[in-house]
């Protein structure tokens, strides 16, 4: 199967019913699924204001900035700063969640998997051969700061900033190029099974 690019452009933002901002689904499994039947699921969240997080639970997740100053995530009173030079915080969905914005409105991109069903990671990567991982079920290149070129095998792709392109796991490798960066995220069956 051929790799497939999602354009952020595409994407459909639906409000939050707190008004606080707006989600867009970039994926999830099965096709279909709902917030509450997802086992892994991928999206973009505009924040417009500090508020507490949805709870999800059974649901780990990573929550990584892509555009905006950085946001305060609190839990069990500890406190997480996330900006553009520490972006990256994995947590469980279902522990108790505030954020509060450090300088207005930020863009982030969750990945979310449902545990003992699925796991996922996450690495931030630049031009090279980009090779995912033998145990991964799903695998995507999520567009960060500037365009990159994509090769794989003879087909050739440019992803844009906040552009998804989804990878055919079966592929050995695929090749960026340019200065951008992207992130690769890997969605792993757990060893009970899916």
């Amino acid at each position: 199967m051929a790799p497939r690019l999602i354009r952020n452009q595409d994407l459909i933002r639906v409000p939050w019913k707190n008004g606080g901002g707006t989600t867009a689904q970039v994926a999830s499994f099965p096709e279909g699924s709902t917030l509450d039947t997802f086992g892994w699921r991928i999206s973009m969240a505009d924040v417009a204001s500090d508020g507490p997080f949805s709870s999800f639970p059974e649901i780990d997740r990573t929550l990584i900035v892509v555009e905006g100053a950085g946001i305060e995530i609190e839990m069990a009173g500890i406190s997480h700063r996330l900006d553009p030079a520490s972006p990256l915080l994995s947590f469980p969905g279902d522990v108790p969640t505030q954020a509060r914005l450090l300088a207005g409105p930020i863009r982030d991109l969750n990945v979310m998997t449902r545990r003992g069903q699925f796991s996922h990671r996450t690495a931030f990567v630049q031009a090279g051969d980009i090779t995912p991982s033998k145990d991964c079920r799903a695998a995507f290149l999520f567009g960060l700061d500037a365009a990159l070129g994509m090769s794989a095998g003879t087909a050739k792709y440019v992803l844009q900033p906040l552009d998804a392109l989804v990878l055919d796991t079966a592929k050995d490798s695929v090749v960026l190029s340019g200065p951008g960066r992207a992130i690769l995220i890997e969605i792993t069956e757990s060893e009970s099974g899916a």
